[in-house]
């Protein structure tokens, strides 16, 4: 396996130091969820981890769910609800969605409310190292600790600065040091979620949560580590400055692997900017294969631009492949390897789909194996809904186990 690592710019080797390969992706923030650029993120990193698997490496996968956010309990005020129902009810039908789409479920999906005492006890570790410092209830890292914040995003200070401000940080807060620095514990407004801490009742911030999960769960080094391409700045810059400082493991990530953004209407499709397509809206007038096909028939490092007659296209092709493919009886080949060459040549979607396409038309028994890899059914679904997610291993109900 060969994928391109954002922070060498470079396509390399997959070169696990040891069994299982150690994947950790950034999961959802659950208070709008599951919209189309949600489902082109997580297919990629399902079919990652189908050929891993099938190559006979194993794979730890942890898909993190961010509960504890300032935009669940925004959106929980304006529907009138709590920020752990609402993380619930979405985190819920998130898990629905990925198993409608044929999505297999991570081996470990840990929520931020889940995590609180391992989030103290790393910020408690940085602090003593000199890395954070306190502000009137508040935690910041201190970015000057470090002698190479940045060098994932390749941006200069002024560009950070900027960015920050945009994504949801206050460079202008007087309390900083530095205005890169960056918020570890906040004190808890009215009506938010709330933990108990050295530095007094509060909530941990964004980036500290994924570090945490990702340490509690791999270890100090994490093989592949991924999400959408606008995570790289503010969020993994900064899960590789403090993982790296709390545990002195460089780099943090081996591999990092990042999803182009998917847009719509213009604009890159977002929950902020509401031009969101929903996967529970697609599925009642397409099957899971045609979404599949339309998400894998773009290279998962490019940004596009979705339209309605994409996905039927998708569909018209999907219909003639599942056509072509029942057909099939005695031809034999080798469609399955041909396909798994093409995604080990840094996830290369589109060129498998080709692959398959021709196996197909050949008559190649061997397809069924080759669209495994995929996660293509090309046949209907025996299973009913409930009895998927379990084949699949999502599981339900989800409990926050948290704060008050």
């Amino acid at each position: 396996m060969r994928l391109r690592n954002t922070e060498t710019n470079a396509v390399q080797p997959l070169e696990p130091q040891s069994d299982p390969v150690r994947l950790y992706v950034c999961g959802i923030t659950p208070y709008d969820t599951t919209h189309l650029g949600h489902a082109f993120t997580y297919v990629v990193f399902d079919v990652l981890v189908r050929v891993l698997r099938a190559a006979g490496q194993p794979v730890r996968y942890v898909q993190n769910v961010t509960d504890v956010d300032d935009d669940i309990i925004r959106r929980a005020r304006e529907l009138g609800t709590t920020w752990d129902h609402l993380a619930d009810k979405e985190t819920t039908l998130y898990a629905d969605d990925m198993a409608a789409l044929n999505v297999l479920a991570p081996d470990v999906f840990p929520r931020a409310s889940q995590t609180i005492p391992k989030i103290i006890a790393l910020i408690v570790k940085l602090e003593a190292q000199g890395h954070a410092y306190q502000r009137d209830g508040n935690v910041y890292f201190r970015v000057g600790s470090v002698a190479d914040y940045g060098r994932l995003s390749r941006l200069s200070r002024t560009e950070m600065i900027t960015l920050s401000a945009q994504r949801g940080a206050d460079p202008d807060d007087p309390r900083k040091q530095d205005p890169l620095d960056f918020v570890l514990w906040q004190v808890s407004a009215l009506g938010e979620p709330r933990w108990e801490s050295p530095w007094g009742v509060g909530r941990p911030g964004w980036h500290i949560e994924c570090s945490a999960m990702a340490l509690e769960h791999l270890g100090p080094q994490v093989d592949v580590h991924g999400g959408g391409s606008d995570l790289i700045y503010p969020h993994h810059e900064s899960e590789i400055a403090q993982s790296e400082s709390a545990t002195g493991m460089r780099p943090f990530a081996r591999i990092w692997v990042h999803v182009g953004m998917l847009r719509y209407q213009g604009e890159k499709m977002s929950k902020s900017l509401r031009n969101l397509v929903l996967v529970r809206d697609l599925l009642p007038r397409y099957d899971a294969d045609s979404i599949r096909v339309l998400l894998l028939r773009h290279h998962y490092r490019e940004p596009w631009e979705y339209t309605p007659d994409q996905l039927d296209d998708a569909a018209a092709w999907t219909a003639r492949l599942r056509a072509a493919a029942s057909r099939t009886r005695n031809g034999m080949g080798d469609s399955a390897l041909a396909v798994r060459a093409a995604l080990e040549d840094d996830l290369d979607t589109s060129g498998a789909l080709h692959v398959l396409e021709e196996a197909i038309d050949s008559g190649d028994r061997d397809w069924r194996a080759a669209a495994e890899l995929l996660g293509l059914e090309l046949s209907d679904p025996r299973l009913d809904h409930e009895e998927m997610k379990k084949a699949l291993g999502w599981r339900a109900p989800f409990h926050n186990g948290g704060g008050s």
